[in-house]
């Protein structure tokens, strides 16, 4: 028996800072949207004794294996399976290529056999704080340390032309940056975005500059200087606005109006022969990672 996924990509439109919490992780008001660009997992049953994964090009353990534990431990009682990722979304890059690919195996466990849906959110955090939000792709708004989920309704029409950098940031190593460099607003100034940002979700809206704010992105670009020159470079071919996805070194240029695609795709290709993998993508609905047989 054989699924096949997709799990896409993301970009964090809005990532505010908070508070240090006792876990080690930070409080969070953080907007995130799935987008087309998108790793492909295929799922098959077989004999064997153990589950395994494969992801070419990838050496470093998976969170996929550790999904599948985490479904084990749980009672998921599906043969044994075989997970090959092929992977387009890029490593340690600030996209939640792991957590994308992760909750696409959560998608595809619960397709092919019972499990108790109440289990996924739970485990799907004790995964990664992006997982969760991974679940149903789409437009979600988090808070927490990121695990507590708010779909959202589309906004207006948009693109991005997304331009990858050769280089991979740790997500911890980013945050003890944001540490250091005493990132994030005071306690007043947190507690006011999540009402803010609330207000301005409203079906069909644009996301007003105030609120297209990434907290992370000056603790990664003092990890990764060429973060700046991207940038400059996705402002210059034309983007409304040009911010690092999550945690970097991805830079993402948004592109706002029903041609936001078009843009975007010229954007891309204006900056591929300088940043090669530069591409466009669009955001993707609910149902764009939903699992297959085939």
């Amino acid at each position: 028996m054989k699924l096949v996924a997709k799990a896409p990509g993301k970009v964090n439109l809005s990532l505010f800072l908070g508070a240090r919490r006792p876990d080690g992780r930070h409080e969070l008001i953080t907007l995130i949207e799935s987008v087309s660009l998108a790793d492909e997992l295929e799922l098959v049953t077989r004999a064997a004794l153990d589950d395994e994964v494969v992801c070419p090009g990838v050496e470093e353990p998976n969170i996929v294996a550790r999904a599948l534990v985490g479904l084990r431990e749980r009672g998921w009682n599906a043969p044994r399976v075989k997970v090959t990722i092929r992977k387009q979304i890029p490593v340690a890059a600030g996209m939640g290529g792991g957590s994308a690919d992760a909750a696409a195996v959560l998608r595809m466990a619960s397709r092919l056999a019972r499990i108790d849906e109440a289990e996924l959110p739970g485990l799907a955090a004790s995964l990664g704080a992006d997982v969760p939000s991974q679940l149903e792709p789409g437009l979600v708004l988090a808070t927490g340390a990121g695990d507590l989920i708010e779909p959202r309704a589309p906004l207006a029409a948009h693109a991005f032309a997304l331009v990858p950098l050769p280089h991979r940031l740790s997500t911890a190593e980013v945050y003890r940056e944001a540490d250091r460099l005493g990132l994030g607003g005071d306690e007043l100034e947190f507690a006011a975005r999540l009402p803010d940002l609330w207000s301005s979700l409203g079906l069909g809206q644009r996301l007003p500059e105030r609120l297209l704010v990434n907290e992370l992105e000056a603790a990664a670009v003092s990890l990764c200087a060429d973060i700046e020159p991207a940038l400059a470079a996705v402002r210059d071919a034309g983007a409304d606005h040009a911010f690092v996805s999550g945690s970097g070194p991805t830079v993402a240029g948004l592109f706002w109006s029903p041609d936001g695609p078009a843009r975007a795709q010229a954007a891309a290709t204006a900056l591929a022969p300088r940043y090669p993998g530069a591409c466009s993508a669009v955001p993707v609905p609910r149902d764009f990672g939903f699992p297959l047989f085939v």
